[in-house]
C-alpha cells in the first residue's frame, strides 16, 4: 500500500501502551474480534493448550503497568511519507483513513461519527472488556470503544495462518475492527451477540464487518491518505480474509471442520463479503448480512 506522501497523519487517534499493558476502563463485556480473527485465535490458543483466562474477560487485574511514556508516534508519524517507511505510522495512516471515510459517510446521512482510538499494546492489559492478552489477536471493545492490537499479530498472520501478508492485509484487519465500531454506533452489535454456527448472528456480524472493510477499500484513495489501490493489494486483503476463515482454521488446528461452532464465517464467505463491499462501495445497500442467506 502506498500512502500519499503529503498526507497529514493524526497520531492522536492511536494510543501507545506498549512496554507494559495499561489500564483502560476495567470491566467485563463482549470483546469483538479481530480482523475477524481475534476469537478464532483464542480458539486456536486454547486448542494448543493455552489458559483461556489469560485471553480476555476473566482472570486478574493485569500487571499494574501504565502507558508507555514518551511514545514516538507523535514525533515520528506526521506524514504519509512516514507511513510508507514505518509500520507503526502505516497503522496510524490506516486508522486515519478508515475513520475519515466513516466520518464522511455518517455526515452524509445526517449522523455523527464518534472517533475511536486504537491502542497498541504488548503482553496483556486491562480493557473495558476485561484483561486482554496479545494471544487473542486484534479486537474491538464496545465498553470503552477502543480497538486493541499487538502489532506482532501481523507476523502471526503470515507465520501461523499462512497469509501472504502485505500492507493491505494490515489495512483489512484495521478496517474490520472499525467495522465493529460502526456496528456499535448503529446498534448492530446487539444483534450479533447471539448464536454461533454457520448462519448464526455472530457470523453475520463478523461478515458485515468484512463487508465494511471492503467498502472502505473502495473509498480509500478518496480519503486523501492513500493512493489508488492496485489489484495486487486487493489480492493481499482477500488472501488475509481467506486465511482466517473458520473452516480453514479448524481444518488446520483441529483436523476437521465443525460449522456449528463457527463464529466468523468460512474462507469463502469472508472473501465474498469483503468483495461485495469493495465492488459495491455502499454500506447500506451492499452489506446487509442479517437478512437472507450468507
Amino acid at each position: 500500500m502506498t500512502f500519499n506522501p503529503n498526507a497529514s497523519l493524526d497520531p492522536s487517534q492511536v494510543q501507545d501502551a506498549r512496554g507494559g499493558g495499561g489500564s483502560f476502563g476495567g470491566g467485563r463485556g463482549l470483546a469483538v474480534g479481530g480482523g475477524g480473527v481475534g476469537l478464532v485465535i483464542a480458539i486456536v490458543y486454547v486448542l494448543l493448550g493455552g489458559d483461556p483466562s489469560a485471553l480476555t474477560g476473566t482472570g486478574g487485574s493485569g500487571n499494574g503497568a501504565v502507558y508507555a511514556n514518551g511514545s514516538p508516534l507523535a514525533a515520528e508519524c506526521q506524514t504519509g511519507a512516514d507511513a510508507n517507511t514505518k509500520e507503526d505510522c502505516r497503522i496510524v495512516g490506516y486508522v486515519n483513513s478508515v475513520q475519515a471515510y466513516w466520518k464522511g459517510e455518517f455526515e452524509a446521512s445526517g449522523d455523527q461519527y464518534d472517533t475511536a482510538r486504537t491502542t497498541f499494546f504488548t503482553g496483556s492489559l486491562d480493557t473495558g472488556c476485561g484483561l486482554a492478552s496479545a494471544a487473542v489477536g486484534p479486537f474491538y471493545c464496545p465498553n470503552d470503544r477502543l480497538v486493541y492490537i499487538d502489532l506482532g499479530f501481523f507476523d502471526d498472520l503470515r507465520t501461523k495462518f499462512g497469509a501472504k501478508g502485505g500492507s493491505l492485509a494490515e489495512g483489512y484487519v484495521i478496517a474490520h475492527e472499525y467495522g465493529h465500531h460502526v456496528q456499535d454506533l448503529l446498534g448492530a452489535l446487539d444483534t450479533g451477540s447471539g448464536s454461533q454456527g454457520a448462519t448464526g448472528q455472530s457470523v453475520r456480524t463478523e461478515l458485515q464487518a468484512d463487508c465494511y472493510a471492503g467498502v472502505w477499500a473502495n473509498h480509500a484513495a478518496a480519503t486523501g491518505f492513500l493512493q489508488p489501490l492496485t489489484s495486487a493489494q486487493i489480492s493481499d486483503a482477500l488472501d488475509a480474509a481467506q486465511a482466517v476463515g473458520d473452516d480453514r482454521i479448524q481444518s488446520e488446528f483441529q483436523g476437521h471442520v465443525t460449522p456449528e461452532s463457527w463464529t466468523h464465517g468460512s474462507s469463502a464467505q469472508r472473501v465474498h463479503w469483503f468483495t461485495a463491499g469493495y465492488q459495491g462501495g455502499d454500506p447500506s445497500r451492499d452489506c446487509d448480512t442479517f437478512s437472507g442467506g450468507i
